[in-house]
């Protein structure tokens, strides 16, 4: 009688095995995130694809599109209305960044602590940001109503300062737009302010107590450096929003008067939309996300300096 001998077990079926359970389960993330990314593919990223190659023509309806290279990103880099536009845009979101930062750093420091009331305060605070952007410039633009009965110019009679014209003056609208937009932006860079507060190390405070320093110098030698990464984080994101903003002008404004509020947003949904040069506004729109995506980048390259020395 003949005995088989069966080889040896390894350990390559099992390593498969778990190989083949490792990828099934890589897999499942992603067919639940499938539908969501299947709806960003169809409006989000094949629009941006199409708009990149509309920039390069004459776009015509019915009548098919006409080649003109980069006659579009000349006309958006040369023409008045679109530079005005651009520096517009630049001044709205440095201001913009610069007024809700700086107020949303002594919000949070008036509302950070475990003060139990403290919550109904920051919630209050917070409201602006989840109150709809339209219904938010519609108030505003009640509120800065020119004439002397207007809700702003009445708390201003109470002072002694005449009636002001607000969105109705060339020399100050976008400076209202800026103000609207920094009352409304402060309160989301104070949360995460907050957060930032809550992971300073409460030692460097109590040292710094015992070593006789002041209140300013321990916000200044403590607080600002511990809270650096919230900075970055927050100067990205505002400066961001300010380049992007459209809905805000459009409702207070509409670019005006005379173009001194137009931004960028604005004047590419009117030539893309209203004046039917869709050509034109894609490679405006082209531009826009490249100032976006260079802004990301310096600011990402000068964090990471810093954060290296």
């Amino acid at each position: 009688m003949t005995t088989t001998l069966s080889p040896p077990r390894t350990g390559a079926e099992p390593r498969r095995r778990h190989q083949r359970v490792r990828r099934r389960g890589a897999l499942i993330p992603w067919l639940f995130l499938a539908p969501a990314l299947l709806l960003f593919l169809y409006f989000k990223f094949i629009p941006i694809f199409v708009m990149m190659k509309d920039s390069f023509f004459e776009v015509r309806p019915f009548l098919g599109n006409r080649w003109v290279g980069l006659e579009n990103y000349q006309t958006a880099l040369t023409d008045s209305a679109f530079t005005s536009a651009m520096w517009h845009s630049a001044v709205l979101a440095l201001g913009t960044t610069a007024g809700s930062i700086v107020l949303g750093l002594m919000l949070a420091l008036l509302v950070e602590g475990p003060a139990r009331y403290l919550w109904f305060v920051r919630t209050a605070a917070f409201l602006p940001v989840v109150t709809t952007i339209a219904a938010v410039a519609e108030v505003w633009r009640i509120m800065y109503h020119p004439g002397p009965d207007g809700l702003l110019n009445t708390v201003a009679g109470w002072v002694g300062i005449g009636p002001m014209s607000f969105l109705s003056s060339e020399d100050s609208s976008l400076w209202s737009i800026m103000g609207m937009m920094v009352w409304r932006g402060a309160p989301y860079d104070m949360m995460i302010f907050v957060a930032g507060l809550v992971g300073v190390d409460r030692t460097l405070y109590e040292a710094a107590a015992v070593d006789g320093a002041t209140v300013w110098q321990r916000f200044w030698r403590v607080t600002l450096p511990a809270l650096r990464p919230v900075f970055w984080i927050l100067f990205t994101l505002a400066a961001i929003r300010g380049l992007r903003v459209f809905v805000e002008v459009y409702v207070l404004t509409n670019g005006g008067p005379n173009g001194s509020s137009e931004v960028l947003m604005t004047l590419i949904y009117k030539e893309g939309l209203q004046n039917n040069r869709f050509g034109l506004a894609s490679a405006a729109s082209v531009l826009l996300f490249l100032a976006t995506l260079l802004l990301t980048v310096i600011v990402q390259v000068l964090r990471r300096r810093q954060a290296a020395r």
